[in-house]
């Protein structure tokens, strides 16, 4: 019964089964009094206990290099529970080519890595579809199966939240249904996705310094604005996945059941990329049409805003033409709260929009808005853009095609 115990530092725990829903059990530590122990099995059980001097989180994968002992620590890194054997992968790589797509070889050599070097820094994977049934979360769960405890699923609150102990030593780390709408967030899991350490934080615990080595796997029905990142970013592999073209209601238990065979494969195969960056990928090996996409809608952003601030605008005024001095424009979007930078409004009206102002100052309809957002126009005069309703409508249907 020794087997059962452990000491750890100074304190003693219990091995214990943890039962889940899904009929399973996960082991796990629990406080547990010395006094108790020596009541359920003498006195001198206390000795035979083994001991250790605290917890260490190392990964490894591959059974036969796993160590629960590390000199004096106990690895809380969970060991896999199935083991590489030689097998069929059909369905396996069939469901991978659905995923990847024509990056195929880059999404083995992604698996491979996770794999093989858990402590490899690699992209953040978005798989990306405002379709249903295109096997997004069918991937989550075979990933699940492969790596069990070493990966968790989290909701954007958890993410956002202080508290991150349950979460910090994983190695692979999934959102699903992600929606991330602060600069604040994009920035924290950019920062985690390249970081080797990271502070801890458990309820009624002071912060700690620890090991990170997590990646993201991040999957969203919204393909254009579940995140928010520029043109520069080279952190983010964002794959569009399509529907399934016949869908089988069986494909994830025949994963599951290739797990071994795809694991001894993994093992086996000589990856098709070098390690070029900090990454592993290049910036170029992971742009994808869809990263693109996402890129130029962040980028439309405050476009799209522009646009139908001045369609409302022309609504509540009921007019087909709208003429405003740069100034004027500025203080609508002000009233709206609208946050911008006047360059790149300069740039929307001239670049993008094409609109010439006027070369001397004449008289036009200046359009005021009252702190109650009560519209009305008084004539003014100086140098004035003239845009009308129609070419707005149209614009905004440009632009909601992006």
């Amino acid at each position: 019964m020794k087997e059962k115990y452990l000491r750890i530092g100074t304190s003693y725990f219990k091995k214990s089964l943890y039962p889940l829903s899904s009929g399973d059990f996960v082991e796990i530590l629990v406080i547990w009094s010395p006094e108790l122990i020596r009541q359920d099995h003498g006195k001198n059980v206390l000795s035979e206990i083994e001991r250790y001097d605290g917890f260490i989180c190392i990964p490894e994968n591959r059974p036969e290099f796993f160590l629960k002992r590390i000199q004096d620590y106990y690895n809380t890194y969970h060991q896999i529970s199935k083991s590489p054997c030689e097998g069929d992968i059909e369905n396996t790589l069939g469901f991978l080519a659905h995923i990847f797509g024509e990056q195929l070889e880059l999404g083995i050599d992604y698996l491979q890595l996770i794999y093989l070097r858990p402590t490899q820094i690699l992209p953040i994977l978005c798989l990306v579809s405002k379709e249903r049934n295109t096997g997004k979360s069918t991937f989550l769960k075979w990933l699940k199966e492969i790596f069990e405890y070493n990966l968790t699923f989290l909701t954007n609150s958890d993410f956002t939240s202080n508290f991150n102990a349950d979460w910090s030593s994983k190695l692979l780390i999934c959102i699903d249904e992600v929606l991330f709408k602060t600069d604040e967030l994009t920035e924290r899991i950019k920062y985690l996705s390249t970081a080797n350490t990271h502070k801890t934080e458990a309820k009624g615990k002071d912060k700690k310094e620890a090991s990170f080595f997590g990646k993201f796997v991040l999957c969203s029905n919204n393909e254009t604005s579940f995140i928010k990142i520029d043109s520069d970013e080279i952190r983010f592999w964002v794959i569009k996945v399509n529907k399934f073209q016949k869908e089988d209601v069986d494909i994830l238990q025949k994963l599951i059941d290739e797990i071994p065979a795809f694991l001894h494969f993994l093992i086996n195969r000589k990856l098709s990329t070098e390690n070029q960056s900090r990454m592993w990928f290049t910036p170029d090996q992971i742009k994808t049409k869809a990263l693109l996409k996402l890129v130029r809608y962040n980028s439309n952003q405050i476009e799209r805003e522009l646009v139908n601030v001045l369609l409302n605008t022309m609504e509540s005024l009921d007019i087909e033409n709208l003429d405003f001095s740069f100034s004027d424009l500025l203080n609508i979007l002000n009233k709206f709260k609208i946050r911008y930078d006047a360059v790149e409004i300069k740039n929307i009206i001239r670049k993008n929009w094409k609109l010439e102002q006027a070369k001397n100052s004449n008289q036009y309809q200046k359009v005021s808005i009252t702190n109650d957002l009560d519209f009305y126009q008084n004539v003014t005069k100086g140098r004035y853009y003239s845009i009308t309703r129609d070419f707005l409508s149209d614009y905004n249907d440009e632009l909601m095609t992006i």
